[in-house]
């Protein structure tokens, strides 16, 4: 049978070993992935039905529907660009284009080079060009292909004012239950960010479905900094031995099955709110299955690359994943090399605190000395969003945003 990866008939996730496996300094990433491709693990079950998909937990459904798309601190990022009319601005994530419409409506004359993996968003990005006539140039592609992407709408090192890169799923992907990435909405298990552009490449069905329970505890504990790696892979595997797995809240109520109840919300977000037990779960599936870090890292250096001498960078992140590959790359650290720990988080590390989404990176003065990098100079500490903000757009609660110049 074929595989459904989305509300509409996809070809078959279905690859040999011999394709090429995406370069990744992630040894987990490798591992897991070459796993994944091997003859005879391919999940080839139907997402479109299940017995669990008529779950519905009425405490996971939200209460109303969010608007469609608040994008996250734009006034700092204005403020932090600095923008003059008449310059040139990558958006690296047009995603639905609030950034690059503040920017366009505030400063008059300027460029927007708006560049986004997702198709859905490069047709928002070509519509928007039709209302900004010769000011906004829509590029489809990951960070990954830029490189050769840009050089044909003239862009060439050196030649952009201001970059902003807002890494992580946007909300437009996150409120399609058809796209499979939220645990609140039932749809296909899908959660790939260019599945139409890629239709061979695995979806998150693959991942549950094919990885062995070694391999899928490695995912989750890499790249959702889950500590009950073992438990949730033990779920998962028993599962899907009776049933493909395939489905949303067919997952995340598998996941939630190997906890007691009175752990269903024991966690909580940075606004004091129950937070689903299989949040993390969900993370880690989808950075995996977008090689999520690996591309940050690529869309970094585009932006060191094509940003002239003083040109500023911002760049806004939502997990601590995130926020230390980025700051670790505007430090000028060599991300292929273990971090370089403080003694506050090597005591967290020992108190298995490490990971956790309240805990904050504290850093001294201290710290910071001989860490400079000698392509950009920091702006500012990390910044966080306002409580208004916060408030008003409970989705940015978890946003870090750091701010840097080219030298």
């Amino acid at each position: 049978m074929p595989l459904y990866c989305s509300r509409f008939m996809v070809a078959p996730c279905k690859r040999t070993l011999g394709d090429v496996v995406p370069d990744h300094s992630s040894r987990v990433f490798r591992r897991c992935w070459r796993r994944l491709w091997h003859p005879g693990r391919l999940y080839t079950g139907s997402v479109t039905s299940s017995p669990d998909s008529e779950f519905r937990n009425s405490e996971m459904s939200t209460q109303s529907e969010k608007p469609f798309h608040t994008p996250v601190m734009v006034k700092e990022v204005l403020q932090f660009l600095d923008i003059k009319p008449g310059q040139v601005v990558l958006d690296l994530t047009f995603g639905a284009g609030g950034h690059s419409k503040a920017i366009l409506k505030s400063v008059p004359g300027v460029t927007v080079v708006a560049a986004d993996r997702d198709p859905k968003a490069f047709q928002m990005a070509q519509r928007l060009a039709e209302e900004y006539r010769g000011q906004v140039k829509p590029v489809l592609g990951r960070f990954s292909e830029l490189n050769n992407l840009l050089p044909a709408l003239g862009l060439r090192p050196g030649g952009v004012d201001a970059a902003l890169l807002d890494a992580g799923c946007s909300s437009m992907q996150m409120d399609s239950a058809e796209r499979g990435f939220s645990l609140s909405k039932d749809g296909p298990l899908d959660m790939r960010m260019d599945g139409d552009r890629y239709p061979d490449m695995p979806c998150a069905a693959d991942v549950v479905n094919a990885l062995d329970q070694q391999a899928l505890a490695s995912v989750l504990a890499a790249y959702g900094e889950e500590r009950h790696t073992r438990k949730i892979a033990a779920a998962i595997a028993q599962a899907r031995s009776v049933y493909p797995i395939g489905r949303t809240l067919q997952l995340a109520s598998i996941v939630a099955g190997a906890f007691p109840a009175s752990a269903l919300y024991a966690r909580r977000d940075r606004l004091q709110r129950p937070s689903h037990v299989a949040t993390k779960t969900f993370q880690a599936l989808r950075i995996f299955v977008n090689d999520e870090l690996n591309e940050l890292h690529a869309g970094l250096r585009v932006a060191q690359t094509l940003l002239r001498p003083k040109g500023r960078l911002c760049v806004l992140t939502f997990h601590s994943l995130e926020d230390r590959l980025t700051k670790r790359f505007l430090r000028g650290e060599d991300l292929a090399a273990p971090p370089r720990r403080s003694h506050r988080q090597r005591a967290k590390a020992r108190l298995g605190l490490e990971g956790e989404e309240h805990e904050e990176e504290e850093e001294n003065e201290e710290e910071e000395k001989g860490r400079e990098s000698k392509h950009w100079v920091s702006l500012k500490k990390v910044i966080k969003p306002s409580e208004e903000e916060v408030q008003e757009n409970p989705r940015a609660r978890s946003a870090k945003l750091r701010t840097a110049v080219r030298r």
